[in-house]
């Protein structure tokens, strides 16, 4: 990361020091960095309406621009996105210097004049909003590992209104301990459920406390091809053997797929228990 990049972050965690107002959420050398910054702004009925903003800055940032997603439960999902589309195009003003910062005065002082926009139904905003929407790299898929689900009932319902609100498509596969998301739609639409499936707190930890999502791996993506099915809908299964598991894949055109990533996931899980029984066996044998 660029220095004038972390000299930012210092910053930022400096100004934004009240409780829970900052958190970096992952680092990484080769993705950047993602945090969250919780902030208040003026709505329409001219009360104050919280809202969680989270970035990722690239490794190259700020020499591109950040990644963007809001987050409220004061707004609606649209608002929300129109939001996300505003700052997104203000972050194109300030494109080579660091620019979070500005980016929430900004929005703090432009809240009430976007969702007024778009009470009043513009026709110009309308316009505005549909190109952004469109302006992405296509059709693409992404494969998703879940360690485990402990509130099982409770994360599957949230995975299933979060693809339906992203309007993605594809599975949330079961199959013994394994789990796994697959995600088919506008790319942005998935990095949009990716912030959410980490930021969210979606399960619960050992105790019963509510957690956030941290041993969740993106296995693979890529960009839709020919040969790959569409999926029409966001559906849940149980699969009870690994051949069914694999027909599943072979039928969506991701044979290949399967072989390179899911087969490891299951033998890496037969070794863990094998070297289990046999510490066992030991110990007995002691």
């Amino acid at each position: 990361m660029a220095e004038p990049a972390r000299e930012e972050l210092s910053a930022l965690a400096a100004i934004f020091c009240g409780p829970d107002e900052w958190e970096v959420l992952s680092r990484s050398e080769t993705d950047g960095t993602v945090f969250r910054i919780l902030t208040k702004a003026e709505g329409l009925t001219g009360a104050d309406v919280p809202l969680e903003l989270v970035f990722h800055l690239p490794v190259n940032y700020p020499s591109c621009l950040p990644g963007i997603s809001v987050h409220s439960k004061h707004l609606t999902r649209a608002q929300s996105m129109t939001v996300k589309e505003k700052l997104l195009k203000q972050a194109e003003n300030l494109l080579s210097e660091p620019m979070i910062h500005e980016l929430v005065l900004w929005i703090q002082q432009n809240l009430r004049h976007i969702l007024n926009q778009l009470e009043t139904g513009s026709g110009s905003e309308k316009c505005t909003f549909a190109t952004g929407m469109t302006v992405d790299d296509g059709l693409w898929i992404t494969l998703l590992h879940l360690d485990h689900m402990r509130a099982k009932t409770k994360y599957v319902k949230t995975v299933e209104k979060w693809a339906s609100d992203l309007k993605l498509t594809g599975r949330l596969m079961f199959m013994g301990k394994i789990i796994l998301i697959l995600l088919q739609g506008d790319r942005s639409n998935i990095k949009e459920y990716l912030i959410l499936q980490k930021t969210s707190k979606v399960d619960v930890d050992s105790s019963g406390k509510k957690c956030k999502e941290k041993m969740i791996s993106v296995l693979f993506e890529t960009k839709v091809q020919t040969e790959h099915k569409r999926f029409l809908a966001f559906e849940v299964k149980e699969y009870s053997s690994l051949d069914e598991l694999q027909k599943e894949f072979e039928t969506a055109g991701l044979k290949k797929l399967f072989s390179e990533f899911v087969l490891g996931l299951f033998y890496k899980g037969r070794n863990v228990l094998h070297k289990m029984n046999l510490t066992c066996w030991m110990e007995e044998m002691i």
